[in-house]
């Protein structure tokens, strides 16, 4: 295994993200919980740090899943709280996703409203929530939220799961 790496990522409930990148092969750990960064966007949003290993999935993969698993072209009132934005980790990574999600833009319909910014710090959630979908799928939540969107990215990214890369 190469070494890995890591993304801030948010833009939903840090519930449905974090079930969406556990599920995918390379990600070896997901941290859920609330990233500040730099101002105006300090005040910390749900987000979920993702560390993978980009020998097995690539950065543009991780950021392509993002955008299709949240509303990442509505300005909806609830930004505050579901800032729509990826958090680099060093100001190497920000040129390289600022171009990734400008190559991804062109697929998806509205102004994308997610953001690159700087990754400041991060407060896990509560140990009760950590790993929601995991520890139970069949919560009503998880079947109403977060199994479609695992169950659409199987059907239209299947290379992307565990024992289907191909």
């Amino acid at each position: 295994m190469s070494s890995l790496q890591r993304i801030g990522l948010g833009g939903g409930c840090h519930w449905c993200t974090e079930g969406v990148f556990v599920s995918l092969a390379g990600v070896a750990r997901v941290e859920q919980g609330w990233i500040a960064s730099v101002p105006p966007h300090a005040t910390p949003s749900e987000a979920v740090v993702v560390h993978y290993d980009p020998a097995v999935i690539a950065l543009g993969e991780l950021l392509a899943v993002h955008l299709e698993t949240h509303a990442a072209t509505v300005a909806h009132a609830l930004r505050h709280k579901y800032r729509s934005a990826v958090y680099t980790f060093g100001e190497q990574d920000a040129g390289p996703c600022r171009s990734l999600l400008a190559e991804l833009a062109v697929d998806h319909l509205g102004e994308l409203q997610t953001r690159v910014l700087p990754f400041v710090q991060f407060t896990p959630s509560l140990p009760e929530h950590q790993d929601y979908y995991r520890s139970d799928p069949e919560r009503p939540f998880c079947r109403r939220y977060i199994a479609p969107k695992l169950n659409r990215l199987r059907r239209e990214r299947p290379g992307l799961f565990f024992g289907n890369k191909q």
